[in-house]
């Protein structure tokens, strides 16, 4: 099996050229479908120009409208463009519910919640047929929007006014699990199942309510029976049989695959010693950005590239990682691996990041935003968990100490407008995790938002604190400062939608931090950071 990028490119060619062919003799079903296309191609910018184009040429046809909404709110966030195209929409057809459901999730997301409310009580009032399928659209995009109360309140005000039904079961499971009440979320997480046993969303949602309560043998089962997130490499793995609870692998081959996130993956590594300890033979598929940091973390491991495997290699045996806890047993916090540090930087790489940072301590690395990608839906999702390094830098700085970003991805780009107290940047030296590693080890706290670079802190042993999302991921429970998963970690929960209490909170400690840190290395005298070194913003 080998990487190829050559077909991908030849078929975006083929789509950009198709879409010539289209504007020729457009119709709304060949635009649409060309649209869709070209989003999944990662081409959604050609998508746009297509939609619009169709809009401006036509600009009374609600179909074309539509489409352009359709492309403007899910595969990119532009609901100020999408608004005013559906508000159109909505007067050309003055009685259809759909188009006015899908203006008043644009309005929500748009900030303006009392539009967006009032028009779906219109909504529910005029169209009683349509009054579940419009709740569960809003009560959806008021929970990816940092409304969870607003979610639970129509969700119960429904409830009582249909039959029961799964889904708005499903829906209030997943609300109260938002507001980090996921032991409430539990009996309509399994109402829902009972009347809806196979339907995967609501599996999920309730393996993920059950492992935020802290029910870890049960929540792992029903996680386990979730759909693996296959992509074009990994799916060659599930040609083998997937290793279950029980199955003897003494002397059996085995491959452990990458199929959630990174973060996920560093988490979850650590169970592959339990494995290993059984007397399986043990190899890692993973993406190249994490090869080096766990083969030399775990050298009785073969450890590989995902794309580097042959079509002719067999295993008896194949595992998604995140699914190992569930297969080694883990019933309560007790039967996690208890070694940390169990990642481990290389020698000589800590030496080379060392020199390229200034000398002055402690240093604290920072990093404030995850990946902003484009789709809609990742958008959302960043906003509730990510900061910008303007409100976090504010928040936190000056503070005697030098600051070393960790952050990787666009949002690096913050770093061209800040004028604030200088931080060191060495990831362009970065090309992989174990690098990421090698400059952790030579700090002395590390802030991050709920990113990989977290969980590889927390790996690594090295004193960490989360700026948690309202809605704290299951892994973090529903409360607490501490977690069983990495003994170093503090958790800064924020109470409302907004970073700004918490982040003005972590100021506070991070200043109580620094002065305890200078008093322990000092015998009592609060001596300023050293400055020599780089200060520069980059290196």
């Amino acid at each position: 099996m080998k990487a190829t990028w050559e077909p991908e490119k030849a078929n975006m060619q083929k789509l950009v050229a198709r879409k010539d062919a289209v504007l020729q003799n457009p119709t709304p079903l060949s635009v649409g479908q060309l649209c869709e296309e070209l989003c999944r191609s990662e081409l959604a910018v050609e998508a746009i120009r297509l939609s619009l184009e169709m809009v401006r040429r036509e600009p009374d046809n609600v179909a074309y409208l539509l489409i352009a909404a359709f492309v403007l709110t899910n595969h990119v966030f532009r609901y100020d463009i999408a608004v005013p195209l559906l508000r159109k929409a909505a007067l050309l057809e003055p009685d259809n519910p759909a188009i006015k459901i899908m203006l008043a999730q644009a309005l929500i997301v748009n900030d303006d919640l009392a539009g967006g409310s009032a028009l779906f009580a219109d909504i529910i009032k005029l169209y009683p047929s349509q009054r579940v399928a419009a709740t569960l659209q809003i009560s959806q995009t008021f929970l990816r929007m940092g409304y969870p109360m607003e979610a639970l309140n129509i969700l119960l005000f429904a409830v009582r006014q249909e039959s029961a039904q799964p889904a708005l079961y499903n829906a209030i499971g997943c609300a109260l699990g938002c507001l980090n009440r996921a032991e409430e979320a539990l009996p309509w997480y399994e109402q829902a199942r009972r009347m809806a046993p196979h339907d995967e969303g609501i599996l999920l949602g309730s393996a993920i309510a059950t492992l935020k309560a802290g029910h870890y043998g049960k929540g792992w089962a029903l996680f386990a029976q979730r759909a693996n997130k296959l992509t074009a490499v990994t799916k060659w793995f599930a040609q083998f049989p997937q290793l279950q609870p029980g199955d003897a692998v003494s002397g059996k081959t085995v491959v452990l695959f990458q199929e959630q996130g990174l973060g996920d993956t560093l988490q979850f590594i650590r169970f592959a010693s339990v494995l290993v300890e059984r007397g399986a033979r043990v190899t890692i598929a993973v993406g190249a950005a994490l090869v080096r940091l766990i083969a030399q973390s775990y050298p009785e491991l073969v450890v590989r590239d995902a794309i580097c495997f042959g079509l002719g290699e067999t295993f008896d045996y194949a595992l998604a990682i995140p699914n190992l806890p569930y297969v080694t047993n883990m019933q309560t916090a007790a039967d996690i691996p208890g070694t940390v540090p169990y990642l481990r930087a290389d020698a000589q790489d800590v030496a080379r990041f060392a020199a390229l940072l200034p000398a002055g301590r402690p240093r604290i690395g920072l990093v404030w935003s995850g990946d902003r990608r484009m789709s809609a839906q990742d958008v959302m999702a960043n906003q509730l968990r990510s900061s910008t390094l303007a409100v976090m830098g504010k928040a936190l700085t000056p503070v005697e100490a030098t600051l070393v970003s960790l952050q990787f991805g666009s949002p690096r780009e913050d770093m061209q407008s800040w004028t604030g107290q200088p931080i060191c940047d060495p990831m362009d030296h970065v090309k992989d995790m174990a690098d990421t590693a090698a400059v952790i080890e030579n700090l002395d706290l590390v802030i991050s938002v709920d990113t990989s670079v977290l969980h590889l802190a927390g790996a690594l042993g090295k004193p960490v604190w989360l700026l948690s999302r309202w809605d704290a991921c299951w892994r973090w429970l529903d409360r607490g400062e501490t977690t069983v998963w990495y003994p170093s970690m503090r958790i800064f929960r924020p109470q409302e939608r907004s970073f700004g209490p918490v982040l003005n909170q972590m100021g506070e400690a991070l200043h109580a931090w620094v002065a305890a840190w200078r008093v322990a290395r000092t015998g009592g005298e609060l001596a300023a950071p050293a400055q020599d070194g780089p200060p520069e913003q980059t290196l």
